[in-house]
């Protein structure tokens, strides 16, 4: 559970961020706010900035220019331990065990002893993995890959979580189960910001911005932005295209 008096009312603030890849403007001035203790969703197409915004929170890049604030402050390797990040490809050591795996990640975080082996198989029965445990990873399926990665990015029980396309490939299924599991992450305090260009885990989010080209385009409530279409039983995909279609009057 997560003391929500700890933190500032803002889990993430971002103010007027430029990144580059070499010549390539991947984050064009963007700002953008992010609620404590709600799940958010940043929509868009392969190229919108997704990635790259979510790195710029975990502090594994910096950025050209603006500034990132997490939780009140500037990341730093001291404050690490805020979040969890779970990457779009995982970065599980094949050769060992589900298990050996969670271990690693909780020790990198600081846990020891006791408190190490009870988050450890807090964690892995969670995600429905403590029965494979012992198995390596190079033996796991994918979606069951997608689990152990979850649970490495949960066991330290950070107060944000960064999530990047956490679901593609998953089953119908294990799709719904990993959101019951987001969904009590959040009850319990947690921020989730989730990256996605799937629909689907659009309309679970509390809040969505929307992406293109290295900019925010919209943002609110699924049920906002739907409205601000102004049609009736407009979708999320309606919303989406509505607002390109928005952007590109207003820029041409």
């Amino acid at each position: 559970m997560v003391n929500k008096e700890q933190y500032p009312e803002f889990a993430v603030e971002i103010d007027k961020v430029t990144f580059r890849y070499g010549a390539i403007k991947v984050l064009d001035e963007l700002s953008l706010k992010v609620p404590r203790g709600i799940s958010f969703g940043l929509l868009g197409p392969n190229g919108a900035g997704k990635t790259t915004l979510i790195r710029l929170i975990a502090g594994l890049l910096k950025p050209e220019s603006g500034q990132v604030r997490v939780l009140g402050q500037k990341l730093s390797q001291k404050e690490a331990h805020l979040v969890g990040y779970m990457p779009q490809l995982h970065s599980l050591y094949a050769e060992l065990s589900a298990k050996q795996n969670v271990e690693f990640f909780a020790r990198i975080y600081n846990l020891s002893g006791a408190e190490r082996a009870r988050r450890v198989e807090e964690v892995l029965r969670l995600v429905d993995m403590w029965p494979r445990r012992n198995d390596a990873v190079h033996k796991l399926s994918g979606g069951m890959k997608q689990r152990v990665s979850l649970a490495c990015a949960i066991v330290h029980q950070p107060p944000l979580l960064l999530l990047d396309e956490p679901t593609v490939g998953l089953d119908p299924e294990l799709r719904v189960t990993f959101w019951e599991h987001f969904t009590n992450l959040t009850r319990q305090g947690v921020t989730i910001i989730i990256s996605s260009h799937s629909m689907d885990d659009a309309a679970h989010c509390e809040r969505l911005a929307f992406m293109r080209e290295g900019k925010i385009i919209a943002q609110g409530t699924p049920a906002e932005l739907c409205q601000a279409t102004g049609r009736a039983n407009a979708t999320l995909e309606d919303a989406f295209l509505y607002c390109i279609h928005r952007e590109e009057k207003v820029n041409v």
